[in-house]
């Protein structure tokens, strides 16, 4: 079977978040289940090397009013060297410096990318033939609608709505429609209209053979007011067509045994080596060395990840006797909360603003617990690689998180099966209380420990999630 799998971005090539390491990933996880996958991305500078030399395989003179060309090379890196890799190479919509999003014509830039992945999926671009094209988020999300109301001259393929946050919908106003390249129905209640004007995930959303989501919970919770972001009434009317699948995550990249970011690689067997890893997190942040619970947190900083009620809370933690290594970037407000409370706190609080993909494999691999307190989270890789690292997970109740972390209560510590720990409401005095928890079994040398097998032990590979794709794949595909 043949699938395009289309997104804005895909690790090692480009990342702005947990979207990239999906969909690098899935190429890989998709194959031993007889899955041949190819991936379509725009033509941003940052893959000018790997674009370097590609085969031009098709052009369009007006697509969407700009020219373009698509070319045709390997996906590089990991897992994923042995996949075939297509490129959108039209200049004037992703030849820019800049941010991947958020420019004035992201209606035109991602409409020409769904226009053009549709278009692979429904016989225009000669020697190409999918059975299935998997859209992920609303920047490709405009392309099962091109199918549906556009579509080539065939065979067209059945058609994956993937949702990695709701939040983000590609909204724009109704003036943009007639440059779309749609006919007149299509803006409607079932197709792209969304309150008075075009939303791209919502035109997937309705247009799409099936829809998931990445976690079971976070697949409930969208159909709710407070997490479906105004669409939980289009989510509850297909729910016959949603579904959760959990990600996974790349052991190639992701295993302590082997990660040359680590000063000293371990596993569950040799656990005792994460010390080096956890002075060498104390040098670089400039933290007093010492045996209490060395907390991280490697994220956006922003209201949806709980951080502005982490920051509310750093005094109470440091005076449990906790330390922080923070990294990160978000909200001006937010990164200045965090610098300030590292200058009333020295040696105990330590920030870096920005990303650094080399010390966040640092951090999972030095320090003792990793915060990740989100007021929702899809599914959160974070988490993942926390347990892969024995780092282990401080979570909200939400999402991925509660399908991934098991709360260290007393049944769980009792039967010797706790991976982390959970929290409900995400406010301070529920994250004071965990963290005291938290610290209390920290002093447990023991019962940590165990904490920490639990979680490397576990299998969160893309193994089980490959095949659920796959078996969803079939499923639609053999829909006539």
């Amino acid at each position: 079977m043949k699938v395009l799998s289309v997104a804005s971005e895909a690790f090692p090539l480009v990342k702005t978040g947990g979207l990239a390491d999906v969909v690098g990933a899935l190429p890989a996880a998709l194959a031993p289940h007889g899955i041949a996958t190819t991936t379509l991305l725009p033509g941003y500078p940052a893959l000018g090397k790997v674009a370097k030399g590609a085969k031009v395989v098709h052009r369009w003179a007006d697509l969407l009013g700009v020219e373009a060309r698509l070319l045709a090379t390997r996906l590089p890196g990991g897992e994923g060297a042995d996949h075939p890799l297509l490129i959108l190479d039209a200049p004037r919509l992703f030849a820019r410096e800049g941010g991947l999003y958020d420019h004035p014509d992201d209606w035109q830039r991602f409409g020409a990318f769904s226009r053009a992945a549709a278009d692979l999926a429904s016989g225009v671009v000669k020697g190409f033939a999918f059975d299935v094209l998997h859209a992920h988020d609303w920047q490709a999300a405009m392309a099962p609608a091109y199918l549906r109301f556009a579509p080539g001259p065939g065979p067209v393929a059945r058609s994956v709505m993937t949702v990695h946050n709701i939040a983000f919908q590609g909204r724009f106003p109704a003036t943009v429609f007639d440059d779309l390249a749609l006919p007149d129905d299509a803006f409607a209640v079932d197709g792209v209209e969304y309150y008075g004007g075009v939303g791209y995930l919502k035109a997937g959303l309705e247009a799409a053979d099936a829809i998931t989501t990445v976690s079971p919970t976070y697949a409930r919770e969208i159909r709710e007011g407070r997490f479906g972001m105004g669409l939980e009434g289009l989510i509850a009317a297909r729910a016959d067509r949603v579904s959760g699948i959990v990600n996974g995550i790349d052991p190639a990249i992701w295993n302590p045994d082997a990660d040359a970011a680590l000063p000293a690689p371990y596993s569950a067997r040799a656990i005792g080596r994460r010390a080096r890893n956890k002075r060498a997190v104390e040098k670089m942040f400039d933290l007093e060395p010492g045996d209490g619970p060395l907390f991280t947190v490697i994220s956006r900083l922003t209201w949806q990840k709980g951080m502005d009620v982490l920051a509310w809370v750093l005094d109470d933690l440091v005076a449990m006797g906790g330390r922080l290594a923070l990294l990160g970037s978000g909200d001006a407000a937010l990164e200045q909360a965090f610098v300030a409370a590292a200058a009333r706190h020295p040696g105990r609080i330590g920030v870096r603003i920005g990303y650094d993909e080399p010390l966040s494999h640092l951090l999972q691999g030095g320090a003792d617990a990793i915060l990740i307190p989100s007021r929702f989270e899809p599914c959160g890789l974070t988490q993942l690689y926390g347990l892969a690292y024995g780092c282990v997970p401080v979570v909200a109740r939400t999402g991925g998180l509660a399908d991934t972390v098991i709360d260290a209560n007393e049944a769980a510590l009792a039967a010797g099966v706790a991976t982390g720990f959970q929290h409900g409401d995400v406010s301070a005095d529920t994250l004071t209380e965990t963290l005291r928890r938290v610290v209390a079994i920290h002093a447990r040398p023991d019962q940590w420990c165990q904490i920490q097998k639990n979680g490397m032990r576990a299998d969160f590979s893309w193994n089980t999630s490959g095949r659920r794709y796959a078996e969803l794949y079939r499923s639609i595909a053999g829909e006539q």
